[in-house]
């Protein structure tokens, strides 16, 4: 799947995700498949529970796990990787080592079942690349120059739109060093789409040398609203040779994140948001996942 893709797709993604027609899981089954980082009090990745540690509650009611996978333990879930490049005007001086310390981060999961590479900046490109294709995705990194502005929202909408049909982990990383500036889709369409889809979003977010200003500020609060809303983590290296640690992190994320499965006990198709929480019979851990789903939507003849 290549080519140049307008904003016209994300729009009616956000549309369509508004109307309350979001199916987060699309299968023969309809199956609840969150990703789960576990943490202790100091921070440090739990990687060592099985299925039984887990509970799982939907709106109130007990759910039996089905799958469980343990972060990249063998056999595990195909894995979607996403990357969505900022390659607006504003990066024209960080560009060459962004790109570099973008590739690393690719090279250091080679057991993603595939890659999906979104450059933008006013307009939103998107490929798709199997792990033959790896040389052709590292060529496209290097070869896009930046400019023109920054079209961050319909980014993710058009990569959201991508992912409808996949099965397994869905981890995506935006790359960006700064708010959108000329997307058609609103941020309140944006935070629609994470809460309707089942992937995890991290951010890494490189937003220059004043921290403390209110525009910092509010890119902050953005990316971590953003990436909480699916059970992922923003990142803000303060320098572009942060950026390689930074990767490393996100790194150790995925390959630390469980992924579990169950078949909810409510079988209506109503298109309703559903609360879950997930917890662990272990004292002192913090659970990171999403907070919850839309159920499947079915229109009835």
């Amino acid at each position: 799947m290549r080519g140049r893709v307008g904003v016209a797709a994300a729009a009616a993604l956000a549309a369509w995700a508004i109307a309350g027609h979001a199916q987060v899981f699309r299968s023969a089954v309809d199956v609840v498949s969150l990703g789960v980082t576990v943490t202790d009090k100091q921070g440090q990745f739990i990687t060592d529970l099985t299925v039984d540690d887990f509970e799982i509650v939907e709106d109130g009611k007990p759910q039996t796990v089905k799958y469980f996978s343990r972060g990249d333990a063998e056999p595990a879930p195909d894995l979607h990787l996403g990357l969505l490049f900022d390659t607006s005007s504003s990066m024209e001086e960080d560009i060459a080592f962004s790109r570099s310390a973008a590739i690393k981060f690719l090279n250091a999961l080679p057991t993603a079942t595939d890659v999906t590479l979104v450059d933008f900046d006013t307009e939103v490109r998107v490929a798709r690349y199997g792990p033959k294709d790896f040389p052709r995705l590292v060529e496209r990194i290097r070869r896009r120059r930046p400019e023109g502005n920054t079209a961050l929202h319909d980014a993710i909408g058009v990569y959201l739109d991508g992912l409808a049909l996949d099965e397994g982990r869905k981890i995506f990383v935006l790359y960006t060093d700064g708010l959108d500036t000329s997307s058609s889709m609103s941020y309140g369409d944006t935070l629609d789409l994470l809460r309707a889809s089942d992937v995890t979003m991290y951010a890494v977010g490189f937003l220059g040398a004043s921290p403390g200003s209110t525009r910092s500020a509010e890119q902050r609060m953005r990316f971590q609203q953003m990436t909480e809303l699916t059970g992922g983590l923003a990142f803000f290296p303060g320098t572009v040779k942060d950026l390689d640690p930074t990767y490393a992190k996100v790194v150790a994320e995925i390959k630390a994140q469980y992924t579990i499965g169950y078949l909810s006990t409510n079988a209506k198709a109503d298109g309703s948001w559903r609360k879950v929480e997930i917890k662990v019979k272990r004292p002192g851990v913090k659970i990171r996942s999403r907070k919850g789903y839309y159920a499947p939507y079915r229109q009835h003849p």
